[in-house]
């Protein structure tokens, strides 16, 4: 064993050395080392995406989403108190349960306000990755949703909670399967991809598939730009209306968000709905063009911030349930999107995560972990259902245990008693554009900094803003 050793440590050595040698005395234009100021310029992404379209022509497709941070979650912090006002005493409890679309005859009513988010059979994941979501959720107290397909039996059996959405598929917009739902939602576009049309090629379509969207053999499977009928105002009002008549769960919309938000959130109040669901820009997908993902939307805090604030102006914020979702990976994440005026957040690459946890194993190293879960992966037989919603279960238990620990810490006895002024900031720009007040000056001098340091923010000695950006920060209100 010692001489096989020595051997190797040898021919690494002489390889190493080689390779050293070579980098040195080459010159840079046929040195090897030109890869890494390359890969430094364009990005380790950006080089494999720009070999992918090169090799294969068409928009290539990305899976779980984009990898930009553009939520600052990260600037917020919470507000501990000690005296001013007191930690929640440790033997009381911490209310978790929530109620989506209040008003509508038959209300959503779930333990926790973290959902399973849209992913849909087929189009998305396996059939038994969607079974042990929906398994999951129904062990946590909480919905899952359907996403863009139709009814899958087994899911809806499985799911004691079910949100089914109306699509631009129209796999689900027949009464005798919404009316099979908990609530609704209608599907306008999703974070990732905004409203941009998708297709599945009939090669790519197993039997299953084909029964719950009831495809023909050979068909493709699309999803339009627009719904089905929905080509105005009015029809979708009219859509709105007759869903909450025929069915009375609550009726909800999801969008991507956009800086257009207050226009498109105008025409939901205009409808009536129950629930608006926004899905930032941050938002995962089973795979979609990077452009789509990259440089389209709006980020999930502001999105969340902007909308709050829209409903309570239009004061229907309690009757319109807003929950966020588009790249909440931690209970902090989760729990400043309350903060910021949502009533519940969806989770999906969050939960797919949790749900292969120590079953990644089966993949690694020549699989990624998602073989185990999307429709086409190679490994999806090898999930072990049970096993993956008792994994889901235990991350959103820790998740809320998270959240409870840090509404003792605030004085609180409900996740949903928190709010902005809970929160403060260490950034001046997000200070102003969320109403949170800035960290590091006391809460009575907040109106008399940003006075002393308009100039900064006006662009008057141009230092930190383009002057475009001035009126802006005018509008704001003082906070």
């Amino acid at each position: 064993m010692g001489l096989i050793k020595r051997w190797i440590r040898s021919i690494i050595n002489e390889t190493v050395d080689e390779a050293i040698t070579r980098t040195i005395r080459d010159q840079y234009i046929e040195n090897v080392f030109e890869m890494v100021p390359a890969m430094k310029k364009v990005g380790v992404t950006n080089l494999m995406e720009i070999t992918m379209r090169a090799n294969q022509g068409t928009p290539i497709s990305r899976p779980l989403g984009t990898p930009l941070h553009l939520s600052p979650w990260e600037k917020l912090l919470f507000n501990p108190v000690h005296l001013f006002r007191f930690p929640t005493p440790d033997n009381v409890g911490i209310g978790t349960s929530v109620t989506i679309g209040p008003r509508a005859r038959k209300p959503l009513t779930i333990s926790i306000p973290i959902m399973i988010a849209a992913m849909s059979f087929g189009g998305a994941l396996s059939k038994s990755a969607k079974i042990a979501l929906a398994k999951a959720a129904t062990m946590a107290g909480t919905a899952t949703n359907s996403g863009e397909a139709g009814l899958m039996k087994e899911e809806r059996e499985a799911a004691r909670l079910f949100i089914g959405q109306y699509n631009r598929g129209g796999w689900m917009n027949t009464p005798d399967k919404y009316r099979m739902l908990d609530a609704i939602e209608i599907q306008l576009g999703q974070g990732a991809q905004g409203s941009a049309p998708q297709r599945t090629a009939a090669h790519n379509i197993g039997e299953d598939f084909r029964e719950v969207f009831e495809l023909r053999e050979g068909e493709d499977s699309r999803i339009h730009s627009r719904l089905p009928d929905v080509n105005s105002k009015e029809d979708f009002i009219r859509l709105v209306r007759r869903l909450r008549t025929e069915t009375g769960v609550p009726v909800g919309l999801k969008i991507a968000a956009t800086h257009h938000l207050e226009k498109e959130l105008q025409i939901a109040v205009e409808a009536g709905v129950d629930f608006i669901t926004l899905d930032g820009a941050e938002g995962g997908t089973h795979g979609g063009a990077p452009t789509l993902q990259d440089d389209l939307g709006l980020p999930t805090l502001f999105a969340v911030t902007r909308a709050h604030e829209f409903l309570v102006q239009k004061g229907v914020n309690r009757d319109i349930s807003l929950i966020a979702t588009g790249g909440l990976v931690t209970p902090g994440h989760m729990l400043k999107a309350l903060a910021l005026g949502a009533d519940a957040v969806y989770i999906g690459t969050a939960a797919l995560m949790a749900l292969v946890s120590e079953q990644i194993v089966k993949a690694a190293p020549f699989e990624p972990p998602t073989s185990l879960v999307v429709y086409s992966g190679k490994l999806t037989d090898q999930l072990d259902i049970d096993q993956a919603a008792r994994n889901l279960v235990r991350y959103l238990n820790a998740c809320v245990r998270e959240m409870e620990l840090v509404a003792t810490s605030l004085g609180k006895t409900a996740l949903s008693d928190l709010n902005k002024s809970d929160l403060c900031t260490l950034d001046p720009f997000v200070a102003r554009a969320t109403g949170i007040q800035l960290g590091y000056v006391a809460p009575e001098h907040q109106s008399r900094f940003f006075a002393e340091t308009r100039a900064l923010f006006s662009g008057e000695r141009a230092v930190f803003f383009p002057p475009e950006t001035a009126d802006i920060m005018e509008e704001q209100p003082r906070h």
